[in-house]
């Protein structure tokens, strides 16, 4: 049968191009040409090849020829479009898979650190490289990664910590030297990851981790003043063994870390800053001296970490209002320089004008001068000024105070010392023979072993009488406290003898540790502070408590008096 048709219809060239058979050239231009039996059948004849697609079986009419081939070019067309969705969809599904993985293993980091130690993107096959490229083609935000960081502790170190009160005691670690590389805490982190239960309920804080909370100490460990700074070490030391042996605190145990700045304010910046950062220390106890504090004051503002129990009474540790996180337990250095004149004046009826003041040139000397000014001018005879004699910090270079004392002609009857305990000794030594009557004071901070130690060396005349104005009841007295501290000092510094610094430092030690056990096992330095401004009548066997809060930074206003006799041992005395 013949099909003849006056229609024409256009063949698209992108159907010619594939099919690769000479009849393209004898199309009409346009390619177009008239509807036949013939040229349908030259056309199916030579597209039989083409993709492998089915032939027009020749017996069809046009008309079923015509209708079956524009469904086989609609057929390509659908095949195409659903390849592509499919491809697409695939992608697409990986892609935001990883991105929204990404984003939950992001948010991980908000919750716990240990959480975002887990590998990001565990199910999704996209790699880091894939995200960034497809996040480009995307144009999404960048994702922030998170390095896996090693937990502080073993997994069922952290789970017995918190199923469990402290109870079983760990051998109490040895405070660490902080000195170069000599610093290093040793191996105090565990690698596994630990219990999601464990570390959901710690958060990071610096200066602690699950096992244990590290405490600074900046003090003279070489100079002419490391015996204080080895005395403050001791009693810390003591204290925390103590506790340490008894389980903790909050299921922690109690470090020192101990770095030397030589007494040298010019030194203790660096040290104060390798003890924060590199040694990672939660806060920071016993440190020596007022004009080292001068320095390290505006550091742990900044740093918002304890300060505590420095040994030192200088006013800028006690401003007022107090600095939130900086406590003592010591009276101030007008407190016992007030108490030294007032002892002078009414027990010892010295004048006000017979009073002089041998202190070092500094912030320490300073402080302790404007004590003894501000109690000249609460006597209703004080004088209007008091002769200062001084000397350098850090050496017992004393000659030009006893030559400036010399040229008084003996009016001086008694001298109030703020002095470290070699130049208060070798002040002494230069000055008892040629005024045999002469009363010496000295405050605490002198380093009261020390000094009569010194002293007897030169001669029982030369420490007999000499009143030091202590912060402790004395290391010989029976108190609960102090026979507490010698059995301290026994167990776990046996040979050594009890010393006032040391036993002061165990005193600051106590209320630490006092004040740690009621901010509890999320302490940080906001929860430690309000555990000490909360602390009232804080009674450790003083004889007098301890009282802190938001206005009061500073435990004890008491002043004990001591006095060396010909032995070189201090017996107590009233200063009233």
């Amino acid at each position: 049968m013949s099909v003849e048709s006056d229609e024409s219809f256009e063949i698209p060239q992108f159907l010619l191009e594939p099919l690769d058979f000479d009849a393209q050239e004898s199309f009409p231009k346009g390619n177009t040409f008239p509807v036949s039996e013939e040229n349908i059948d030259s056309i199916h004849g030579k597209s039989e090849s083409y993709r492998g697609l089915p032939s027009v079986p020749p017996y069809l009419s046009q008309f079923g020829k015509d209708w079956i081939g524009s469904r086989i070019t609609a057929g390509r067309f659908i095949l195409v479009a659903l390849v592509v969705a499919a491809t697409a969809a695939y992608a697409g599904s990986n892609l935001f898979g990883s991105y929204f993985a990404k984003r939950l293993n992001s948010g991980a980091d908000l919750i716990s650190p240990a959480l975002a130690a887990s590998p990001p993107n565990q199910d999704s096959d996209a790699t880091p490289s894939d995200w960034s490229t497809q996040a480009a083609r995307l144009e999404l935000p960048p994702v922030p990664t998170a390095t896996p960081k090693e937990p502080d502790v073993a997994p069922a170190a952290a789970a017995n910590a918190l199923a469990a009160p402290a109870g079983n005691a760990v051998p109490p670690p040895a405070s660490t030297q902080a000195d170069g590389a000599s610093g290093s805490l040793g191996p105090i982190a565990d690698s596994s990851t630990p219990a999601l239960g464990a570390v959901a309920a710690e958060v990071a804080v610096h200066g602690l981790n699950d096992r244990e909370i590290r405490f600074g100490m900046a003090s003279p460990f070489t100079g002419p003043n490391r015996e204080a700074g080895r005395q403050l070490k001791l009693g810390v030391d003591a204290a925390f063994s103590e506790a340490n042996d008894a389980g903790g605190v909050a299921g922690r145990q109690l470090r020192l870390i101990t770095a030397d700045d030589g007494y040298e304010p010019a030194r203790t910046a660096a040290v104060m800053t390798d003890l924060y950062g590199k040694q990672d220390v939660f806060g920071f106890i016993g440190n020596f001296g007022s004009a080292t504090a001068a320095v390290s004051l505006p550091f742990v503002l900044e740093k918002k970490a304890l300060f505590l129990g420095a040994l030192s009474g200088a006013g800028l540790l006690r401003r007022d209002p107090p600095d939130r996180y900086v406590f003592n337990y010591r009276p101030s250095y007008a407190e016992e320089t007030g108490a030294a004149v007032r002892y002078l004046v009414k027990v010892r009826r010295i004048a006000p004008k017979d009073i002089a003041v041998f202190s070092q040139d500094d912030a320490f000397g300073d402080a302790g001068y404007e004590g003894v000014a501000k109690a000249m001018r609460a006597l209703p005879n004080g004088a209007d000024e008091t002769l200062r004699l001084n000397y350098k910090r850090n050496t017992i270079d004393v000659d030009a105070a006893v030559a400036q004392l010399r040229t008084t002609k003996g009016r001086a009857k008694a001298i109030v010392m703020v002095a470290t305990y070699r130049a208060a000794a070798k002040f002494i030594e230069k000055t008892r023979d040629l005024y045999p009557s002469l009363i010496y004071t000295n405050v605490s901070a002198v380093g009261s072993t020390s000094l009569a130690d010194e002293l007897m060396l030169l001669g029982p005349h030369f420490a007999e009488g000499v009143v030091v104005t202590q912060d402790t009841p004395a290391v010989g007295s029976s108190a609960s406290v102090v026979l507490k501290y010698k059995s301290a000092l026994n167990k776990y510094f046996p040979g050594e003898a009890p010393d006032y610094t040391s036993f002061e430092a165990y005193i600051d030690a106590s209320i630490l540790i006092e004040a740690l056990k009621r901010a509890g096992r999320q302490v940080d330095s906001e929860r430690l502070v309000d555990a000490f401004e909360a602390m009232r009548n804080l009674d450790l066997g003083l004889g007098t408590p301890l009282h802190f809060s938001a206005n009061e930074h500073q435990g004890s206003h008491k002043v004990w008096g001591t006095q060396l006799d010909a032995s070189g041992h201090y017996q107590p005395i009233d200063l009233e």
